[in-house]
């Protein structure tokens, strides 16, 4: 089994990671194996560049149990506060991003698996009756287990049983770790409400779409993009694509292309000595003053000042 285990923060610039994803914003990252796919790893929110993860997805189910600190987590369209002791439920094929509350750092647990390790095989009486029913269901994407009702605490006792476990390397590991996704599974399907929020025929469609916006950003950030190419891509009116995406993302199409260009930009900036001008250009900036401007706003210095906090902290 994969574990990956954090025992100290690593707050300098030099050991800041992000989120790798395809084109198509799927995470690439390996959750555990093809023999056994669990991935269970200690996380913390100061590892990633601005103290947040960027939005992803992948085909795997997600607990996350923070162990110490706040986060903001949100899952498609679902904004969840999470505090110390809480949990969350990810959906497999959600898109999802956390970040840091009020700049502080959060450190939690994240418990990723492939389903089939509940059901065994393609076809099964365990995957028809006990989980396609809630891996298939759009309208339930996710779940925050804020100890509001008792069984909250059934689950967020399985999944501190599994960091306890996987802390461990005894035979058993991969045994006692099945065990307890079974248990967490069966208090999950029993007790989780039906209605959870009434499905939309289009959420489905929806979800694309935004992978689709997502998609094309990526591809596309370092020319200039006109709303009414990314509203032709996607097959709707630049209106609703607008509105669309601040419902599901949080934030406006616009602002989401700036923040990008400028979390791309940081690669230029601490991994080159290439002028900021150029840097600019690089990530789709055609002005290089507005682009420090944006640039200071949302990381709070210059992108000047970034750089020699970097390479001051790569040498302490």
């Amino acid at each position: 089994m994969q574990i990956d285990t954090q025992d100290k923060l690593q707050d300098k610039a030099a050991n800041k990671i992000q989120i790798i994803t395809d084109l198509f914003q799927k995470e690439i990252k390996e959750h555990g194996s093809y023999q056994f796919p669990v991935l269970v790893s200690e996380e913390t929110l100061s590892r990633y560049t601005s103290g947040s993860f960027l939005w992803h997805w992948h085909k795997e189910i997600e607990f996350t149990l923070v162990l110490s600190g706040n986060m903001f987590y949100q899952i498609n369209e679902d904004i969840y506060s999470l505090t110390e002791g809480e949990a969350l439920f990810g959906n497999s094929n959600t898109l999802h991003t956390g970040r840091m509350d009020k700049n502080k750092d959060c450190h939690y647990l994240s418990v990723t698996f492939n389903p089939k390790i509940i059901y065994g095989y393609e076809g099964s009486l365990i995957q028809n009756k006990y989980v396609n029913p809630l891996q298939q269901d759009i309208s339930f994407s996710s779940l925050h287990f804020d100890l509001s009702e008792t069984w909250h605490a059934e689950i967020i006792s399985h999944l501190k049983q599994l960091y306890n476990i996987t802390k461990q390397d005894g035979y058993y590991v991969e045994l006692d770790t099945q065990l307890l996704l079974l248990k967490l599974w069966r208090t999950l399907i029993s007790n989780r409400p039906h209605q959870v929020k009434e499905a939309n025929k289009f959420e489905e469609q929806n979800i694309r779409r935004i992978k689709q916006i997502l998609t094309y950003v990526e591809n596309h950030y370092t020319l200039k993009i006109e709303l009414a190419d990314i509203a032709r891509y996607i097959n709707l009116c630049k209106s609703e694509c607008c509105r669309l995406f601040k419902r599901y993302m949080g934030i406006s199409l616009f602002e989401y292309i700036i923040e990008y260009r400028i979390e791309k930009s940081l690669l230029y900036v601490t991994g080159s000595d290439i002028s900021i001008t150029e840097t600019a250009l690089n990530v789709g900036f055609s002005d290089s003053n507005y682009y420090s401007k944006v640039f200071r706003k949302l990381k709070g210095c210059s992108p000047t000042k970034y750089r020699q906090e970097f390479h001051r902290g790569t040498e302490d």
